[in-house]
């Protein structure tokens, strides 16, 4: 195992089992945000390719692509490709997401789906109801599904520019919105605007995904039977007339998501270790597919996906929609047409009004039992983000209209973008001016954070590290054999002398299958421990990693003036075994699958653990308890 670099990167490196199997949010998070900067860009060149020269941009999407195999086949032009082919991919990537949110996120706790569900629902109706009291007793008020989606990524990535003042938790909050929004806004799709629909090639369709619950069912895992499923389960949905993006949707939601067992990440090392010393073509494939099964299916498509669907998908469907030539004439017309000003204001004023409402109509409904993770005017923030409706929208308004009455709906969508971000911005500038108590319960709020700690820290038999009664605790998974732990320590030891209200704790996951001396290292601490030495035998173990044998830990026991006669005997009869086996279980059951994890109050800190990164997250910590104390 390489040890570390010396560069700010590696303090988000770990050692484990395998790769760290919890899937980050923070990476979804990270991913959208680069999105929308392309995305950003693509919008740019769609209207400059348009407004230099239209009749190219109208006739290169417009270019006709058939794919045919015998006499069946589909055509389309390019932008309708787009639009419900590769878009496919794009709700995959939200069914993925959704999965991994119900089973390993914020909704694995079921009462807690209630309120991005009814916010999400919400905050679609009521921009919906302004449109269509804008287009009322008009034609175009058949496109009402063109004012309630808000685009995931641009939003997010908007949110990241000017909000940055709002806390890390606005984002997933929004994200669980998001998926509600963006599955409601696909249902809307394939019942409202699909055209007539043909019941054979419909109930074909219905077949073939049966077929491909069954696979499901007998745990059949080849990633080329579901694709081959999936493309003709697309193929007869498009031949029925309804929008076949549904098919990306329900595949996401049918893959699981799960953190890796011990006992695959240690069979994933064993396979390893044995192309390591028979590097032959057959080991190389059983080590491959050893380290592929020990990581759900969900995060590897995801990983696989999410990158194409931010980074080129969802930019080349802006590219190819957004295109119009803009004129004062057609500004003019825009902005008394019903159809921009509906869906202006219905994201302008609709999506914050129904998203803060119903938050709050939630809360007090629920007697506060169900409220959201952060404060009201983080989420106002939210809301006013929220009204930037742009990949779904489009969507939605180049099936609802053609001709004039397209433009007029681009421009709305466009307007609504440019000011929700611009309203967002405002309302973070706001906040900043409150008084600092009242900043920090506006921004944070008091809804008690899911726990991700299983065993809750107990003074009296973990070793513990700082005041009792410290606001902010942190716990440290850690290896004493693990090169990145031994970096990790001289940042916890700055981040206790920069905080003196912090308590540390450590608690032991020795990783035999890479790490042949971590299990006895940790036995030799509990070994001191029962000296009441544990903390500088813990010190000196991480200082000298490489001198672990049982010489070297007596040697250490004597510097430190142990007692090396009870300290042998203990190591040597295995005392601390229970001890340590203690930690490795309640790591186990918080899902932690490598090292150094740490968790604050209770919540597991994902991504780096340089100091600059730990102190942002104690300052966090420390603000929420602040205001629930």
């Amino acid at each position: 195992m390489t040890g570390p670099q010396a560069s700010s990167s590696s303090f988000s490196e770990r050692t484990a089992w395998a790769r760290n199997l919890q899937t980050p949010l923070r990476e979804f998070l990270r991913t959208e945000t680069g999105s929308a900067a392309l995305l950003l860009v693509a919008t740019v060149l769609a209207l400059l390719w348009a407004n230099t020269d239209s009749s190219s941009y109208e006739a290169f999407w417009g270019t006709q692509l058939s794919i045919r195999v015998g006499d069946m086949g589909v055509s389309q032009d390019l932008r309708h490709w787009m639009n419900n082919g590769l878009m496919t991919f794009y709700f995959f990537v939200i069914g993925l997401e959704a999965r991994r949110e119900f089973d390993m996120g914020e909704l694995r706790e079921r009462r807690r789906m209630a309120l991005p569900l009814l916010v999400g629902i919400g905050g679609m109706i009521v921009p919906v109801m302004i449109y269509l009291a804008v287009n009322a007793g008009l034609p175009s008020a058949h496109g009402w599904g063109a004012a309630m989606s808000t685009d995931t990524a641009f939003a997010l990535g908007i949110l990241a520019l000017v909000g940055t003042r709002f806390p890390e938790r606005l984002r997933a909050f929004m994200l669980n919105i998001s998926v509600v929004d963006d599955i409601v806004a696909l249902g809307v799709i394939v019942i409202v605007y699909s055209g007539h629909i043909s019941m054979p090639a419909f109930v074909a369709a219905c077949g073939i995904f049966g077929v491909t619950l069954l696979v499901r069912a007998n745990g059949v895992r080849y990633g080329l039977v579901y694709g081959l499923l999936g493309a003709a389960t697309w193929v007869a949905l498009f031949k029925s007339g309804v929008d076949p993006l549904v098919v990306g949707l329900a595949m996401g939601l049918l893959t699981f998501a799960y953190p890796a067992a011990r006992s695959d990440l240690e069979r994933a090392s064993g396979l390893f270790r044995l192309f390591r010393e028979q590097p032959t073509p057959e080991f190389a494939r059983s080590a491959q597919q050893g380290l592929v099964s020990a990581i759900s299916p969900n995060e590897r498509l995801q990983q696989l996906y999410h990158p194409w669907t931010s980074y080129v998908i969802v930019p080349l469907f802006a590219l190819s929609n957004i295109g119009i030539a803009i004129d004062g004439a057609l500004l003019s017309r825009a902005f008394t047409s019903p159809i921009t000003l509906g869906i202006l204001f219905g994201y302008l004023l609709g999506k914050p009004v129904g998203i803060v409402c119903v938050s709050w109509l939630v809360t007090r409904l629920s007697r506060g039992r169900l409220r959201p993770p952060v404060g009201w005017a983080a989420v106002l923030g939210g809301g006013t983000i929220a009204g930037i409706g742009f990949t779904v929208s489009l969507l939605v308004a180049s099936i609802a209209f053609s001709g004039t009455e397209l433009e007029e709906a681009k421009i709305g969508v466009l307007s609504a973008a440019i000011c929700a971000s611009v309203l967002t911005w405002v309302v973070a500038r706001a906040t900043a001016f409150l008084p600092l108590r009242v900043r920090i319960r506006a921004l944070f709020g008091t809804a008690e954070s899911l726990v991700d700690l299983a065993a809750p820290v107990d003074s009296r038999r973990d070793h513990v590290r700082g005041p009792a009664e410290a606001p902010v605790t942190v716990v440290e998974y850690g290896d004493f054999e693990c090169p990145y732990c031994g970096q990790a320590e001289s940042v916890v030891r700055e981040l206790l002398a920069d905080f003196g209200d912090v308590r540390y704790v450590w608690r032991h996951l020795p990783l035999n299958d890479v790490h042949p001396n971590a299990q006895l290292a940790a036995e030799a601490s509990e070994a001191a421990a029962v000296q009441g030495a544990f903390w500088e035998m813990h010190d000196r173990l991480l200082e000298d990693q490489g001198e672990l044998s049982v010489r070297d830990l007596i040697r250490h026991a004597e510097v430190l003036g142990l007692d090396v006669e009870q300290f042998h005997r203990d190591l040597r009869e295995h005392l601390g075994t229970s001890r340590v086996a203690e930690d490795v279980d309640s790591a186990d059951l918080s899902g932690v699958a490598g090292t150094p994890t740490f968790f604050l109050n209770g919540l597991r800190h994902q991504g780096a653990y340089d100091i600059a990164t730990l102190s942002a997250a104690v300052r966090a910590a420390r603000a929420r308890a602040a205001i629930r104390s």
